[in-house]
């Protein structure tokens, strides 16, 4: 090979590494951020979620499921392995809002992990199925090997992105959309419905104490202090009762076991109580005062913490930063369209059922179905008899009578029609006409409807989801009050006496 050969093949090299950079990297970066990492604003899912709410819903009968049977089923929409859907799956489960459980699925108070998936149970909510599926105005895609539609977003009429936050982990960039409050998240979205101002301030399963005077809406650069509920039990015992969001009472009584070897607070013993409710049970060493543990406690240890949210979101395919009340906004404005469309399909129902009704009251109160019995050239013939026989009845109807519409007819058996009969399909004629016209006043005041559908569902499933986090104003504590005076001062004495003697 000649030099000047090599060298071409080199440049060439080099000239192409950015084209890989260009194509391959960011082909990878862009499928990991829109597929696996970060949650769509239309539903507030990654596509592992979305997968498995719609396999849980194909197998919803009304009956527990095995976690192992649902991880098959999803698997037939991912292409990424079961351990990555049972994780995503329990995940959901344990927020207790999509996912009824029965069984072990682990506690996020203790960091025990869920029980394995031939074991567990879960089948979909009533909440969930009443908020996340409707195949009327579902936009549906193949699935990765072509052989099942999956949707491309659930029709989620609820704010759930909020409700259960997000954490995620893409290439170049994250997300972390803290958790918020059932209730506040319906109350705010009626509030923007109507016009007025509100506030969203995060609350999480783990109850605690929350500083939120930097939260900033969960965009970046915001921050809130989290706070574990500590008691003074008596003077020489303390009780942890509650953990900070993402921290479990193993992580806590580490920090703590960490900060007494280092000689920043002293204890006795620290000890694990958790049950139905979280307590972790510190006894104090001799002469320590109690009332300065419990600030060490938040100085010293994950007693406290500080999370920084950071609120990245997929809209039209592009990952987006945006405040907590900006997606309320798009949520509750989502949730409006799904409603107008749902409206919109039922009234053309509505208006289907009733033209066909009429017909029927027409077809058999005029004896128009006499013109089955009569002797026709073809059966041709005898369509275009019954479409003549309705020609003065037509301006009744509110669209044309189709071929269809007539074969539809026929096909109905024929016999002896009574006056009973006539007075049932014009009971049925009226109540159709009602429920038109509440679907079109429904549509024409569509803010109310969608207003008395969130005051509704607050109703429904509200009870129980009460805030739990306290929102209070965090000290900043300062680890010179509170750090254990452990230092020890030496004196070189013969310095001292000389230095004496000498200064007279």
């Amino acid at each position: 090979m000649s030099k000047s050969k090599s060298i071409s093949q080199i440049q060439n090299n080099e000239a192409g590494l950015p084209g890989q950079y260009r194509t391959w990297f960011l082909d990878y970066a862009s499928y990991v951020i829109l597929e696996r990492a970060v949650p769509a604003i239309e539903d507030g899912l990654k596509p592992v979620q979305r997968r498995i709410l719609h396999a849980m819903k194909e197998m919803d009968d009304g009956r527990f499921n095995k976690v192992a049977n649902v991880i098959g089923q999803t698997m037939q929409y991912h292409p990424h392995g079961d351990a990555s859907i049972g994780d995503a799956l329990v995940n959901i489960g344990q927020k207790d809002l999509l996912i009824e459980t029965q069984g072990n699925w682990g506690d996020v108070r203790t960091g025990d992990d869920a029980a394995a998936p031939r074991y567990i149970e879960g089948r979909l909510s009533k909440f969930a199925l009443e908020v996340a599926f409707n195949a009327k105005t579902t936009e549906w895609q193949l699935s990765y090997d072509g052989r099942k539609n999956e949707p491309v977003t659930l029709p989620m009429k609820f704010p759930l992105l909020l409700a259960q936050g997000a954490d995620g982990i893409a290439v170049g960039l994250a997300t972390k959309i803290l958790p918020h409050n059932f209730c506040e998240l319906i109350d705010a979205s009626i509030k923007y419905l109507r016009g007025k101002r509100f506030e969203l301030y995060p609350d999480f399963q783990t109850g605690g104490q929350i500083d939120v005077d930097e939260y900033n809406q969960g965009k970046r650069g915001g921050r809130v202090k989290v706070r574990a509920h500590i008691e003074e039990l008596d003077k020489k015992t303390v009780a942890i009762k509650s953990v900070p969001y993402g921290v479990t009472t193993t992580q806590i009584m580490d920090s703590i076991v960490k900060a007494n070897d280092q000689g920043k607070i002293k204890i006795k013993k620290v000890t694990d109580n958790t049950a139905a409710d979280v307590e972790i049970q510190v006894d104090l060493a001799p002469g320590v005062s109690s009332d300065i543990t419990i600030d060490a406690l938040y100085k010293f240890t994950d007693c406290e913490i500080s999370i920084s949210p950071n609120a990245c979101v997929i809209v039209d395919q592009k990952p987006q930063f945006l405040a907590v009340n900006d997606l309320l906004r798009l949520s509750t404005d989502k949730t409006k369209d799904l409603l107008e469309q749902e409206l919109k399909i039922r009234l053309a129902e509505l208006l289907e059922k009733w033209h066909y009704t009429s017909l029927e009251k027409i077809f058999f109160e005029e004896k128009i179905y006499k013109e089955l019995e009569k002797k026709h050239a073809t059966w041709d013939k005898v369509l275009e008899a019954i479409d003549d026989a309705f020609k003065p009845f037509k301006k009744q109807l509110k669209r044309a009578i189709t071929r269809e519409d007539i074969i539809k007819l026929t096909e109905k058996p024929v016999r002896r029609i009574y006056k009973l009969d006539i007075d049932e399909l014009n009971d049925q004629i009226k109540g159709l006409e009602g429920d038109i016209k509440q679907v079109k006043h429904d549509l024409a005041n569509l803010v109310d409807y969608a207003v008395a559908y969130f005051e509704n569902l607050l109703k429904k499933y509200g009870k129980g989801r009460e805030r739990k986090t306290e929102i209070k104003t965090i000290e900043v504590i300062e680890a010179k009050n509170v750090a254990i005076a452990n230092a020890k001062l030496y004196m070189n004495y013969r310095f001292y006496k000389t230095w004496y003697y000498e200064s007279g």
